[in-house]
């Protein structure tokens, strides 16, 4: 894991350009190199995983190709096997750094379609003046570019564009609706005009002109497997096992996120089966646990770790948020308001202090498997359509005097029930939207100063066509296609890589891996929910390895006690920050709005912590990004 950062045709001389290392230095505190020549710099920060050794620092230039890489190509001794004996070529490190030049020396872009890992690489053909750039089937490691005229940049975090000569920090409307609609930024835009995410699954090729074509290279394969049940238990377990399997490479020891919930144990107990393992669980102070009614992972945690003789460690977060927050907001780039971010922060950096350098992770499994509340919940909408008229709106009148919270304490079930009635009734691709949104579209529109009708128009449209991509196969595998384009790569990938790399540490997700997602897709929804069961066939498959207590526990969140936070500790910054002055300031939301929003969660009648915490993230971020 590494930061990357290059740029074609600028004025080397300018002061910035021997800043580039230190902006990124968080995501390779181990080396920073640089490469001039001609009209092109790259630059690399290294966190030191493979191949300890000074032959692997980067830039890596050889035999007229220079490579600048972030990630890890977990299949790469078996294609540096290959490479060495049918190609006879000389490598001069063991780094899978070296297996990609020689790869794509040898395919070209073809290359692409070898490498099983996470990946955002840039390589520079010297005689030939281009410069090519890719990344990951599914988008698990960033990367930003800009292109104006003759000049092209790219990067692994927004920040070392936007603080490079010339650049034109214009907001993005369409992107800043989508923050506040999702709590991050959908799709491949940015938040500044002019920046684009490069698509997951695509390369990029750019001449020393600054023209730049890009193509995609990966799609997942949906085809629906002919497999009985038996078949694709073991199907999975082999595919799964081998994940994980491959995931352990490292000249470093690796590590594991548990929270003692499915995902993360079945990762840990196959992980463990090749090596001794170290664990990390997070816990929450008990005022924090009784306002959210959090469940206690830990105890969950502490029974696998014992069962599996895990090195297990548990750490209490109890942060002093209002320090923190702004710390994170500058790492994560853009406007995210998703206090899961902090938890990642802190248990990687806790990590990080014991020694650990890379982590394991049951991320994806959710969005692959079939493992959201919300999208049993849209199934339950589909039947609860057939009610009478008449019976249900008794239930809405009568939920809505119902309170959300009595004094300190959370009424989950009626959180859980008004977000269900807010998209029953809709057509499936905005219900289903709307059930991991944070505003109908009347209120988006109200949020705002500016008139947004346009921007909120293309993000419904765009959710629907991501959607509607499946139309020929069951709703459970067109939720499970869109989690897997839009809440998986737009907040699950993006927070987790911001905020494990601001304490320079790696973390790597077995589950979102080719070789398992294009087994998942072909899965029949009635194997991924069945008799009420969510996530079934990969149940099965950890009832060959895990205590039947926790293969079916009830579903608990990777989240943060945010409403307890915005209640307690964050409660002046709030009252500060999002004043009516303030708000008012800085010209973008309806300052009555905002009070009412802050008004009605602290009466107990609406939840509208997330909303709160999120307008918070925003006008810290204008702080940093765009007032400075």
């Amino acid at each position: 894991m590494c930061g990357i950062a290059g740029f074609l045709n600028y004025d080397y001389r300018h002061d910035y350009f021997r800043q580039v290392n230190r902006i990124q230095i968080h995501r390779g505190p181990d080396h920073q190199g640089s490469w001039f020549s001609g009209p092109v710099a790259l630059f690399h920060q290294r966190l030191s995983i493979i191949d300890l050794s000074e032959k692997a620092n980067q830039p890596f230039e050889k035999e007229g190709l220079v490579i600048i890489y972030n990630g890890e190509i977990y299949n790469y001794p078996e294609l540096r096997k290959e490479l060495k004996e049918n190609r006879r070529i000389n490598f001069i490190t063991h780094s899978d750094t070296e297996v990609i030049l020689e790869l794509y020396r040898i395919h070209g872009v073809n290359c692409l379609h070898l490498l099983r890992g996470m990946y955002a690489f840039a390589i520079v053909d010297i005689q030939k003046k281009s410069l090519f750039l890719a990344r990951d089937p599914f988008g698990i490691k960033p990367l930003f570019y800009t292109s104006q005229g003759k000049k092209f940049a790219f990067a692994s975090e927004l920040k070392t564009l936007i603080f490079s000569p010339d650049f034109n920090k214009k907001i993005n409307t369409y992107a800043l609706a989508g923050s506040m609609n999702y709590l991050w930024v959908p799709g491949n835009d940015c938040i500044f005009s002019g920046c684009n995410k490069l698509p997951a699954g695509s390369f990029l090729n750019a001449d020393y002109n600054g023209n730049i074509e890009i193509q995609q290279y990966y799609q997942p394969d949906t085809r629906t497997a002919d497999f009985d049940e038996e078949e694709l238990i073991d199907l999975l377990d082999h595919q799964i096992s081998d994940s994980v399997n491959k995931h352990m490479v490292s000249d470093v020891p690796v590590s594991a996120f548990l929270s003692g919930g499915l995902d993360s144990s079945l990762i840990s107990v196959l992980a463990r089966k090749i090596g001794a393992l170290t664990t990390y669980t997070i816990k929450f102070a008990d005022k924090d646990k009784k306002a959210e009614q959090m469940p206690d992972d830990s105890l969950f945690a502490r029974k696998v770790a014992k069962k599996f003789d895990l090195d297990h460690h548990e750490i209490e977060i109890s942060p002093e948020i209002t320090r923190e927050l702004p710390h994170l907001i500058y790492h994560l780039d853009e406007p995210l308001g998703d206090p899961a971010a902090i938890n990642t922060y802190l248990i990687c950096k806790a990590a990080k202090e014991n020694g650990s350098k890379v982590l394991l992770s049951g991320m994806g499994a959710d969005e692959l498997f079939f493992g959201y509340r919300r999208q049993k919940a849209l199934l339950w909408a589909l039947k609860y359509r057939n009610i009478p008229k008449s019976i249900k709106q008794i239930v809405s009148s009568g939920l809505q005097y119902i309170p959300v919270r009595i004094g300190n304490r959370g009424v989950k079930p009626v959180r859980w029930a008004k977000r269900f009635l807010s998209f029953v009734d809709l057509p499936e691709s905005d219900a289903y939207m709307r059930s991991y949104s944070y505003y109908d579209e009347d209120a988006l529109n109200n949020l705002f100063v500016k008139d947004m009708s346009n921007e909120i128009n293309r993000l419904y449209n765009d959710h629907r066509q991501v959607f509607h991509s499946l139309s020929d196969k069951s709703v459970i595998n067109q939720m499970c296609y869109t989690d897997m384009h839009m809440f998986m790569q737009g907040l699950n990938l993006t927070y987790t890589d911001r905020a494990s790399m601001a304490a320079s540490v790696e973390v790597r997700v077995p589950f979102i891996d080719t070789h398992v997602a294009k087994l998942a897709m072909s899965i029949p929804g009635e194997l991924k929910f069945r008799k009420q069961e969510s996530k079934y066939i990969l149940k099965k498959v950890a009832e060959r390895y895990l205590p039947h207590d926790v293969v079916y526990r009830p579903k608990a969140s990777f989240g943060a006690p945010i409403r307890s936070w915005i209640s307690g500790d964050l409660r002046e910054m709030v009252d500060d920050l999002l004043s009516e002055g303030n708000v008012n300031k800085r010209g973008i939301f309806n300052p009555i709005f905002v009070k009412d929003l802050i008004n009605s969660d602290r009466n107990g009648s609406k939840d509208q912590a997330y909303q709160i915490y999120h307008l918070l993230t925003i006008e810290l971020w204008y702080q940093q990004f765009v007032d400075k």
